[in-house]
């Protein structure tokens, strides 16, 4: 497994909040787009993402915290029924999982599991998440990229 140690920038999201098992996120998605496509708010350079806020071995599934969000620049004000979420600035242990998305747990698992005790890495304060590359409406599952983003700190 290829990870890549990144300074990654803070970022503003429009964004639903999904409570509830992560893999159930997509409905939060429907939510955004029906939201955020007619309110203009799918420009060039926005970028999709979705946060994860708990440690999902540690918290139980129907608690889970996530956002489903899209990128806006400061200043751009939120229509109804989105809220804002910032992903914080800093250093980040990222991979790249190609491939569908009912996939990506797998992704998760050797990332938290194999990777990060092996690494000289220790989990940092603050939210995952997962960075979606390309468009799922006109890319095959098979080709679909998406970066997955662990804040880390040197152990």
């Amino acid at each position: 497994m290829q990870v890549d140690i990144k300074d990654m920038p803070v970022r503003r999201l429009a964004a639903v909040r999904h409570i509830g098992p992560y893999n159930q996120i997509s409905s939060a998605f429907g939510q955004l787009s029906a939201i955020a496509g007619p309110a203009g708010l799918f420009t060039p350079g926005a970028e999709m993402i979705a946060l994860y806020h708990d440690d999902p071995q540690a918290t139980p599934p129907a608690q889970l915290r996530s956002d489903a969000g899209v990128t806006v620049p400061n200043g751009v004000a939120l229509p109804s029924g989105l809220v804002e979420q910032r992903v914080a600035a800093g250093k980040y242990a990222c991979t790249l999982h190609v491939g569908p998305y009912e996939s990506l747990p797998e992704t998760w698992a050797r990332m938290t599991r194999e990777w990060l005790p092996a690494s000289g890495q220790r989990r940092a304060a603050g939210a995952s998440y997962e960075l979606y590359l390309n468009n799922p409406m006109t890319t095959p599952k098979e080709k679909l990229e998406t970066e997955v983003c662990i804040p880390v700190a040197s152990k």
